[in-house]
């Protein structure tokens, strides 16, 4: 069996949940056809863990308890250890979301099992999986495979895999597992929502980033226009974030989020080793830069040499034109 973790947010089943249960679906006809399951945490809205079986799950495991109330990591990691003990998969697949990097390794060292993080593929060798993953800042790609220990963990990179076309006709029990009391530490006590309607930076399909040539918070809101036109999210460097201009909530890079968006516009970002590690894997890469030497360039699907204060408007101008054709 092939199991993921479900991942929610306000009760919803985020993106990340269906990219994950298509890339098992692979894995499992890889390894003979065998059944794909899902496993959710805590509280969902109605239908939601419903979805599951419309996307590729074949069983759905629910873990249900008020420890589960909030995310808390040693409730979620004992409820994932449930659930696998229900469900015994050879492979347990984890977000590579901030909430899964989180849950991953404390759930694997519950379960007394290796985990490779922030995949971006999977072979069936052998009888046993291979995950591909990148290393060096993104330079190179490893192949790590597992003892005997199982289930095999891994966390998967958002973004890499295209979720199933939902199947209504697909339909799969939903079984219910009870947590017991769990000794929790800390506990969330409420969330603030930041930068109006933007999707999270690890789900968006366009980014646009500012760095240290914005100069200051208030040359943020050029981006933020061009954000709202194309239906963007928001990042930055770690220089513009340790300057205090825009939140850590924004940064992309080894210290913030990987992301892996289909568009990544880089705007007045030099290229440092840290912050092309986050987000080199982008499908298209434009870099706005008035040095024509800036390493962002040598990743660059696209590269305009300029002063951004001029270009990022006429973009804007430009993209509202078209989109309004």
């Amino acid at each position: 069996m092939i199991a993921i973790v479900a991942e929610t947010k306000e009760r919803g089943l985020r993106k990340i949940s269906f990219e994950m249960l298509a890339e098992a679906r692979r894995i499992a006809s890889l390894a003979g056809g065998v059944p794909v399951a899902a496993i959710v945490l805590g509280p969902v809205a109605p239908g939601e863990a419903e979805r599951l079986p419309a996307h590729g799950a074949d069983t759905v495991v629910h873990v249900e308890g008020p420890a589960l109330e909030s995310y808390a990591p040693e409730a979620y990691a004992e409820g994932v250890r449930l659930a696998v003990e229900k469900l015994r998969p050879s492979v347990l697949l984890f977000g590579a979301t901030a909430h899964g990097k989180d849950l991953a390794p404390r759930a694997a060292a519950r379960l007394r099992v290796g985990l490779a993080s922030d995949c971006v593929g999977f072979e069936w060798t052998e009888g046993a999986l291979i995950a591909r993953r990148p290393i060096f800042a993104g330079k190179a790609f490893a192949r790590v495979a597992w003892g005997q220990a199982r289930p095999q963990a891994a966390s998967v990179r958002p973004n890499t895999f295209a979720p199933l076309p939902a199947d209504p006709a697909r339909k799969a029990p939903i079984e219910r597992i009870a947590l017991g009391d769990v000794k929790i530490r800390a506990r969330a006590v409420g969330f603030e929502q930041s930068e109006g309607e933007m999707a999270d930076l690890t789900e968006a399909n366009i980014i646009v980033s500012g760095g240290r040539a914005m100069q200051g918070p208030e040359n943020f809101e050029i981006l933020r226009r061009l954000c709202k036109v194309l239906g963007a999210t928001l990042g930055a460097s770690r220089a513009a974030v340790d300057a205090g201009w825009i939140d850590h909530s924004h940064q992309v890079g080894q210290t913030g989020k990987v992301v892996n968006p289909t568009l990544y516009i880089a705007v007045g970002i030099s290229g440092a080793i840290q912050h092309m590690a986050g987000m080199s894997s982008a499908k298209t890469i434009v870099a706005i830069n008035k040095d024509k030497d800036a390493p962002i360039f040598k990743i660059a699907s696209y590269g305009i040499v300029g002063d951004l204060y001029q270009i990022v408007p006429a973009l804007t101008e430009e993209f509202e034109k078209l989109l309004k054709e």
